[in-house]
């Protein structure tokens, strides 16, 4: 067996309301703006989307939007998002949504500071050498 250290600092938040910590959580760790990441419209018709934005504009965080991440996440609407991610020079990427959306926000994340193409990154022709930060309400 390899000896090693594993180190991961995760607060978890549960109950009721809690998404509305979301802009504080992100000034408390220096973030100043973020890709917004949203699967369907659903969040806005449902009134989560207003109260993290909200959340945002109150502790001045400012946002890019990405939304239309679909189920079984495409790899266009991936790229599309790290480019949106460096066009915009945000600080973290905030996913709110289910797991296609967390999913998407993690590899968007490790390939906005990865200079080839995101897939290397799948394949094993690269490895993640860093990452942007992710902050993530699950609904």
């Amino acid at each position: 067996m390899d000896n090693f250290t594993f180190h991961n600092p995760t607060k978890i938040e549960f109950g009721t309301d809690k998404e509305q910590l979301i802009g504080q959580h992100l000034v408390e760790h220096g973030i100043k703006k973020v890709l917004l990441c949203y699967g369907s419209d659903r969040i806005k018709r449902d009134g989560l989307f207003a109260t993290v934005i909200k959340t945002l504009t109150a502790h001045k965080v400012e946002f890019v939007e990405c939304g239309g991440i679909v189920s079984n996440p495409i790899l266009s609407k991936v790229r599309e998002a790290i480019q949106a991610a460096r066009d915009n020079q945000v600080d973290a990427i905030l996913s709110v949504g289910g797991g296609s959306v967390l999913d998407s926000a993690k590899a968007i994340a490790a390939g906005v500071l990865h200079d080839g193409d995101v897939w290397d990154l799948f394949i094993g022709k690269a490895t993640i050498e860093g990452a942007l930060p992710v902050f993530d309400i699950l609904t």
